[in-house]
């Protein structure tokens, strides 16, 4: 409801106006304005068409006016990756809890903060790239995200620092966020030469309904390079629209790894732009969804510098009556030429009853390029299942490993070892019934990893 917002809006802004700078103040009451105008996206907008917000615009959410919640340190660790020393900025409903943050020593050259403290430490920083990358002439919950931004997460890498742990962003929900809604804002900044890793998940304590509207710009500037996980477990009767938007320099690097389990409508979006000659993405994910889930993810990588690259594999497990989308575009500018892009998306629907729309797309306006998208939706490969059966594993025991595997194999991809591991793990549990170990394995205390090659690949 639109209202419920232009009202919330009047308190949300006397409330942090003292805090913020004058420009600031400007771009919050622009945004609100776009987004007045725009409305709630429908499904005769393109890129909406296979996906309907009406169950986000019929319900009433508030902005909270004050921290709240019962979130405990040992809450945390089911989303830690068993690596408690990582820099971690957590937030509960929204808001930023310094008690459960833990980053007060950080490497030379990177500065970790909450976007409310960032107006008065690095105005300068903000001022030049805060609201700069995310578009929102066209983009309604990007427009409502700038409009209510206060509480989120800057993360700056100086020049050539190379920082060897992560930096952990972790949005965490519980109880409390029952009918409220969150609108973090981050900002990501990797100046010339940096290499870094930065995970942000957004998580969920017990069921509550609730919406989480998020927005993440990312700067890579020259020779740069960011790996950035974004894991989505929120709880399943909650709405979680994000946008993601990645500004490369020359010969820059971004690789990105969306996993997403929760919420019962998940909207990621993950757009980069490839600014300067030589600079690299790796667009990588894998969504699993169940009863009357449904998840959409969209892409957009935009070539406009000749000789860059893009790799882009995402792989969706649907169940029950739950509803995929993926819809990939890939475009290259005239002046983009020595383009080498590839793009696939491969679905494996476990239920009669589940659905995927896919829709990959190249729009190539240069003549020198080297480019291939593909898409495939089907179910468990019958030759498989049979190979196994005739080993002696039982029917259910071979669906469940040949479904691990099929997820497993992008999986594969993440490079940081306890993010990997852990999800392999989350993967694992959610299709088996208990754990299952490869003989040999159980006494190292290292998480088994089942392999069957391309067995569960799915056929379209």
């Amino acid at each position: 409801m639109i209202d419920a917002y232009l009202a919330d809006f009047a308190r949300f802004e006397a409330r942090v106006a003292a805090g913020t700078p004058r420009w600031v103040s400007e771009v919050r009451r622009r945004a609100l304005e776009r987004f007045r105008t725009l409305g709630y996206p429908t499904t005769r907008d393109e890129d909406w068409h296979f996906t309907s917000a009406a169950p986000i615009a019929e319900q009433e959410f508030h902005v909270t006016e004050a921290p709240g919640g019962e979130v405990k340190v040992g809450d945390l660790e089911p989303f830690q990756f068993s690596e408690k020393a990582w820099p971690t900025l957590v937030f509960v409903n929204g808001r930023f809890s310094e008690d459960l943050s833990t980053f007060s020593t950080l490497p030379k050259g990177v500065r970790v903060m909450e976007l409310a403290r960032a107006w008065k430490e690095q105005p300068a920083l903000l001022e030049k790239h805060l609201t700069k990358v995310a578009e929102l002439e066209n983009a309604a919950f990007t427009a409502l995200n700038t409009a209510f931004m206060f509480d989120g997460a800057v993360v700056h890498i100086a020049a050539n620092a190379v920082p060897e742990a992560p930096l952990h962003l972790l949005f965490v929900s519980d109880a409390y966020a029952a009918k409220t809604v969150a609108h973090p804002r981050t900002l990501i900044v990797a100046e010339r030469n940096a290499n870094a890793t930065v995970i942000e998940s957004y998580v969920s304590l017990g069921q509550p309904r609730y919406f989480t509207n998020a927005v993440t710009e990312v700067v890579i500037e020259e020779g740069a390079q960011l790996r950035h996980y974004r894991i989505q477990r929120e709880s399943e009767r909650a709405f979680h629209v994000a946008t993601t938007e990645v500004h490369q320099a020359r010969n820059s690097l971004y690789k990105s790894f969306s996993f997403a389990t929760g919420a019962r409508l998940a909207r990621i979006n993950v757009y980069t732009k490839l600014q300067g000659e030589g600079s690299e993405v790796w667009l990588d994910g894998l969504y699993m969804v169940d009863g009357e889930q449904h998840v959409d993810h969209q892409t957009r990588i935009l070539h406009l510098q000749p000789n860059c690259t893009s790799h882009e594999v995402y792989k969706g497990v649907l169940d029950g009556m739950s509803h995929g989308v993926f819809n990939g575009q890939v475009f290259v500018d005239p002046i983009a030429q020595k383009t080498d892009g590839k793009q696939t998306n491969n679905n494996l629907l476990l239920s009669d009853h589940a659905r995927v729309d896919t829709k990959p797309q190249l729009e190539i306006f240069a003549d020198d390029v080297k480019c291939t998208h593909g898409a495939t939706v089907g179910r468990i490969d019958e030759m498989a299942l049979f190979y196994m059966k005739s080993r002696g594993i039982s029917a259910q025991m071979a669906r469940e490993l040949l479904t691990y595997a099929f997820a497993a194999d992008v999986i594969e991809r993440i490079e940081l070892d306890s993010v990997r591991t852990g999800l392999e793990s989350l993967t694992l549990r959610r299709f088996t019934r208990e754990e299952v170990l490869i003989p040999g394995e159980g006494s190292t205390g290292e998480h088994p990893v089942f392999s069957v090659g391309s067995a569960g690949g799915a056929r379209g």
